[in-house]
């Protein structure tokens, strides 16, 4: 553990930290706006699935308030045009999620146990997986999830903090995001926070 947890101290000063802190308060900041635009927050995240976050960001920014508007077939065509590579699939489940949108905050807020919020994302919206559920969660605010895919898993393995499963199931994510805790827990910051850390450290890159 020792050389990722210098890896994430190494970057951690300077503009990366200043921007990791503001990109943390806009997080924080959108939780506390109305339903439909955590309802758009999470058609990002359902976007992003095999997908990639700067692709996302096009999308979400060109889609707007089309996410709540659009009929399911009018979307499908909008997010062919801007060059989604599963523009049906994600139509439907973005639609599909639309009865969730105006109670969205309220429920999301109604659970005390992090596990149990995100287990009734998984369970009642189509496309959000471990992974999607997490990022949504922790894209409004909710900072204690970690966004683990094979990317993140790989780094991890590189530094010996974790060996790489076959597939990525809930059970392993789950052991995946203990590891990764005690990571951050080393650090001094949230599971949130260091997401945004490993993919600099990666990538170069601070997104969402």
């Amino acid at each position: 553990m020792k050389d990722v947890l210098k890896c994430v101290m190494d970057v951690k000063s300077g503009d990366v930290e200043k921007k990791v802190r503001q990109r943390t308060k806009e997080f924080k900041a959108l939780g506390k706006k109305p339903s439909k635009e955590l309802f758009k927050e999470m058609c990002f995240c359902i976007l992003t699935a095999n997908y990639t976050a700067e692709g996302g960001i096009r999308i979400q920014r060109a889609v707007g308030d089309g996410f709540l508007t659009l009929s399911e077939k009018q979307l499908a065509a909008k997010l062919r045009s801007l060059g989604h590579r599963f523009p049906n699939t994600r139509a439907k489940y973005i639609y599909e999620a639309r009865r969730h949108a105006a109670g969205l905050k309220n429920k999301i807020s109604s659970f005390k146990d992090n596990d149990l919020r995100r287990e009734w994302l998984v369970k009642n919206v189509k496309g959000l997986g471990y992974k999607e559920a997490s990022h949504f969660l922790r894209n409004i605010g909710f900072d204690d999830y970690a966004i683990i895919d094979f990317h993140i898993v790989d780094f991890l393995e590189r530094y010996g903090v974790v060996k790489r499963p076959k597939t990525l199931t809930p059970k392993n994510y789950v052991i995946i995001e203990k590891a990764l805790k005690s990571v951050a827990d080393a650090c001094g910051m949230t599971q949130g926070e260091l997401d945004l850390y490993l993919w600099y450290c990666e990538t170069g890159k601070i997104l969402k």
